[in-house]
């Protein structure tokens, strides 16, 4: 934890946020722009997953949620989705111990069993070998949408009165609230996109009903140390009310 200014060691900063989520935007675009084909944008990504991580870690930052693969990029060329899962693949076996090794906790949000068994046994390993690590919990969605993921939760309430654990007129916000993904962490305090465009694509819908939004025109493979450092800058200026007045905010 890092020391709030004017508060007591070991208490968070309240300009920090806990939770991060990305939507990493523009990686076709980054090789287009430089005549090269898409998979080369997506390789360039891989670079600037690494860099949010290193940075997330350096400034105490607790969960990192990244949006790898939406459950609408099946609709790709399915050359483009071959080499994505083969980057994925190769990505998995090669940055699992280094992350392990700093203290990284990886879980693979979305509907996992739309992928080969060898991914699937890839992520299922990488999971089980960093469950014990609590320096930083990257989530990484894959095959995931916001929708699906309220579909997930309203399930599992339904099946709660099925079994006779809970009644129709019990359903709330707060009994479906431990079904959806990410039910263990903070609510995701900063929202970022990259690429330039300005919606949230069907990630994180529950998750980010309070979360404030950041969206840059910078390219995903672009987004630097620089480029995070001003989208921490821009959300500690942010006035977090929660439907409360400034003046509450304030305790004035």
């Amino acid at each position: 934890m890092t020391k709030a200014p004017g508060g007591t060691p070991g208490a968070p900063d309240p300009r920090l946020p806990r939770h991060v989520a990305i939507v990493m935007d523009g990686n076709g675009r980054w090789a287009k722009q430089r005549l090269r084909p898409r998979s080369f944008g997506h390789h360039a990504g891989q670079k600037a997953v690494r860099g949010a991580i290193e940075f997330c870690l350096r400034r105490g930052i607790e969960a990192l949620t990244l949006f790898a693969f939406s459950s609408e990029n099946w609709q790709r060329p399915k050359d483009e989705v071959g080499a994505l899962m083969e980057l994925f693949l190769k990505a998995l076996d090669r940055e699992v111990d280094e992350l392990c090794g700093h203290g990284v906790r990886i879980r693979f949000i979305g509907e996992l069993s739309a992928f080969a068994p060898a991914l699937q046994s890839r992520m299922r390993g990488a999971m089980e070998k960093t469950a014990s690590n609590s320096r930083l919990a990257l989530n990484i969605a894959v095959n995931y949408g916001g929708r699906w993921d309220v579909a997930e939760a309203a399930r599992q309430t339904a099946l709660a009165v099925l079994r006779g654990e809970l009644s129709v007129d019990a359903i709330s916000e707060q009994q479906m609230a431990p079904h959806f993904a990410l039910a263990e962490l903070p609510a995701v305090d900063l929202f970022i996109r990259t690429g330039g465009e300005l919606r949230v694509s069907n990630f994180l819908l529950w998750q980010i009903a309070y979360a404030e939004l950041y969206f840059t025109p910078t390219l995903w493979p672009d987004f630097n140390a620089d480029a995070f450092t001003r989208a921490i800058d821009d959300y500690a200026g942010r006035e977090r009310r929660y439907g409360k007045t400034s003046a509450q905010v304030a305790g004035t």
